[in-house]
């Protein structure tokens, strides 16, 4: 028995931000922008693209690449974030609605931009483990963008923050694309650095604070949390790499293609170069940015409409999110 990926839907707003407008807006010299931080132009969302609707959007795009009945799946899993159209409200449950899923039951899980490998292994699991469970939608909204303010530097590394829809269908037993084993970790020191201070029971939101811009994401302890990140993330974001491939039974020279999200073009450079993968084993989303978690996904998509992905190819999906949270999934493709 074993999960197989049947279908990927993306939604791209028409929008984007470009080089030019994010370095006029931050001071950031343009070549900076282009060159460090790997951003020719990214993703903004348009009036329309509320983050619920661009993950109905990318589901709908799924089906349709698919030729997936809605009334097939079984349960749906939200894995886009937080910030959407109402708040405390089940995304899931409209998703179900608005693309016909009639058969199915859904809920919303959250590990900021670790989101879609936590989703990728908790599904399996629920697969394997009840016989009523066949297919299973993955699909996710983000537009975080909407809390950067662009003249605070602490939050310069956040620059790259897009806006954008992806899905992911499963199906048991599907012969093809088979989801093997993640790898996730997780360390609460950081827990508490990349906030937005403002909104929730410890300070509610005012009229004051909103007019000041207080409700924008920040970092508490910049340095700190970046000397601290120094010593653990690289080192995290390979382990994560080299257990899920480990307990897939593979190692490192058997990745064909590294699905990552979007971050400074050094650190995606090394990335490549300690797992010793050539430029072409990957794409960099620099005409995209950082859409959160939903940047595998995308990569994945853009790797297959490429043809990057061949048949029996060893395929990693890797992330990294605030909180901190690092997760990889190993797929065996075609």
């Amino acid at each position: 028995m074993h999960i197989g990926i049947a279908s990927t839907g993306v939604y791209i707003p028409s929008q984007f931000m470009s080089a030019e407008e994010i370095s006029s807006s931050s001071g950031i010299p343009l070549h900076v922008v282009k060159n460090k931080m790997g951003i020719t132009k990214k993703t903004i969302p348009g009036p329309n693209d509320h983050t619920v609707q661009m993950a109905i959007w990318a589901a709908q795009n799924a089906l349709v690449r698919g030729r997936i009945d809605p009334k097939s799946i079984d349960c749906i899993i939200y894995i886009g974030e937080e910030h959407k159209e109402y708040p405390l409200w089940t995304a899931a449950i409209k998703i179900q609605e608005e693309i016909g899923a009639f058969h199915a039951w859904g809920f919303d899980v959250s590990l900021r931009c670790s989101t879609t490998i936590l989703a990728l292994k908790l599904a399996k699991s629920l697969m394997l483990s009840d016989d009523s469970i066949e297919t299973v939608l993955l699909t996710g909204g983000y537009r975080n963008g909407d809390f950067i303010d662009y003249s605070n530097e602490r939050t310069r590394f956040m620059f790259n923050l897009g806006a954008g829809g992806a899905a992911i269908v499963l199906k048991k037993n599907h012969g093809e694309n088979i989801v093997l084993e993640s790898d996730i970790m997780t360390d609460g020191s950081f827990s508490e650095d990349v906030v937005v201070p403002v909104g929730g029971t410890k300070t509610p939101l005012t009229g004051e604070l909103l007019a000041s811009g207080a409700y924008k994401l920040d970092v508490l302890d910049p340095n700190g949390m970046k000397k601290r990140l120094e010593l653990k993330s690289m080192q995290n974001f390979l382990q994560v790499i080299r257990h899920s491939l480990v307990k897939s039974g593979f190692s490192e020279p058997d990745i064909s293609y590294l699905a990552i999200l979007h971050m400074k073009k050094s650190a995606h450079d090394f990335v490549l170069h300690e797992l010793g993968l050539l430029e072409d084993q990957s794409i960099y989303l620099h005409e995209y940015g950082h859409i959160g978690q939903l940047d595998q996904i995308i990569s994945l998509h853009l790797a297959e409409q490429n043809g990057k992905l061949q048949k029996g190819d060893i395929v990693v999906l890797v992330s990294a999110g605030i909180g901190y949270a690092w997760g990889a999934t190993t797929i065996n493709w075609g």
